[in-house]
């Protein structure tokens, strides 16, 4: 029987993945919980393991993009072992010779702990490394005591429910990052008065766009096309038509910017940092997603440097990566205004009288009411969408393409 191997789901707002690198061959014997291969999205790199033991049949090769739930390989599970090939499990004999003395010599057979014995799957290993669990406190249920994945859940659900009874208590001291983001956060909620808008956003003419030319994309400029670098467009064209929501207020003035330095939330080790593009408005789809793949890695290595982080004049924040429907960004002082984007879920809605079903995104724009009114606001944000829904908006800088044509 031939068992499917799907790319699994890695979040709700990541559609498709990158086979980064095979760790088996066509036609390898593969045994159960061994890797197969590395899949990478924008976010994050992972490993995906072999569901039962058999013959593996490839069904996309290393570079590849693939979507979430397509199959990405076969496990003939009916094949036969291949003979020779040495299973997971090898329990060496030696034979230890017994001390001289009036008895006739014997000889013992005695197993070496080998790699199966004790030992975890990948799985499994995973399971106990999150929870903390030492692997010789597991009885192994597997292969010559291998402990399995199940074996691994049994241990991790008694921690749990020892977990759930205890009454213990700690006191970490905050780091310097936490004490300022806390800061930086009441003094908004105090000094400000920030209010919040919403729209749905109809993702399915980007969906497509980017199936279109996705393979186009990565070979021309080697990144790939997200969702980040048509949002930072849409915002860059709508920051054009409503200044305000580009600009501070700076005492009794008000500080208009001609340009959009985009700051783009990232959740970092350390805590939540905010890498700015700098003169996003002039920058092309691939420009961007290469500064956001540059600035989202220095993030996780903690390597942004100070000017990385300052001086943006907007701010877009994506909590979709964490399953986040809907939610009310607090600003990101001292700009006036910030984008949350949220993740995508196919809901019904009403096209041209008809039901059908959308891959629709929820967007919030929070923004200082002192110096952005509710017009600006709504029309900022209803600009914003309508480039998204007709992404050739993006590359006629927000005009209609028809009245350029005509001259109109």
């Amino acid at each position: 029987m031939a068992l499917e191997i799907k790319v699994p789901s890695v979040g709700e707002s990541i559609s498709e993945v990158t086979v980064a690198r095979w760790n088996k061959k066509e036609g390898d014997y593969v045994e159960m919980d061994e890797l197969l291969c590395e899949l990478e999205s924008d976010k994050a790199t992972f490993e995906l393991n072999a569901e039962a033991a058999g013959l593996l049949s490839l069904k996309a090769a290393e570079g590849d993009t693939i979507k979430v739930g397509d199959i990405i390989a076969t496990i003939d599970t009916s094949a036969a072992k291949p003979a020779g090939s040495k299973p997971v499990a090898e329990t060496k004999k030696v034979e230890v010779q017994a001390p001289v003395n009036d008895k006739p010599k014997e000889s013992t057979t005695v197993a070496n702990e080998n790699y199966a014995t004790g030992t975890p799957s990948p799985a499994a290993a995973k399971i106990l490394a999150e929870k903390g669990i030492n692997p010789k406190d597991v009885t192994g249920s597997g292969v010559a005591g291998r402990i399995t994945k199940a074996d691994a859940l049994a241990a991790e659900l008694k921690v749990r429910t020892n977990e759930q009874k205890s009454r213990v208590e700690r006191t970490e001291k905050m780091t310097s990052l936490r004490k300022t983001v806390a800061k930086r956060l009441v003094a908004v909620k105090n000094e400000t008065a920030m209010l919040t808008t919403f729209n749905e956003v109809d993702m399915k003419p980007i969906m497509d766009l980017r199936a279109k030319f996705k393979n186009q994309f990565k070979e021309s400029h080697g990144v790939n096309l997200g969702f980040m670098s048509f949002f930072t467009k849409a915002v860059c064209v709508a920051l054009k038509q409503y200044p305000a929501i580009n600009a501070y207020i700076n005492g009794e003035e008000i500080i208009y910017h001609d340009y959009c330095d985009i700051s783009i939330a990232v959740s970092a080790p350390k805590g939540l940092v905010v890498p700015v593009i700098r003169n996003a408005e002039s920058m092309t789809l691939a420009e961007i997603e290469k500064e956001v793949l540059v600035l989202a890695g220095k993030a996780r290595d903690n390597k942004l440097s100070l000017e990385e982080m300052t001086g943006g004049t907007f701010t877009i924040t994506n909590g979709g990566v964490f399953g986040s429907m809907l939610s009310t960004p607090i600003i990101n002082a001292p700009q006036s205004a910030i984008l949350g984007m949220h993740n995508i879920v196919e809901r019904p809605v009403v096209k041209d009288g008809q039901i059908v079903i959308r891959p629709i995104m929820y967007v919030a724009l929070s923004y200082d009411h002192r110096i952005v009114d509710g017009r600006e606001s709504v029309g900022f944000l209803v600009k914003v969408k309508q480039c998204l829904e007709n992404p050739t908006l993006l590359l006629t800088s927000g005009n209609d393409p028809e009245k350029m044509l005509l001259g109109i």
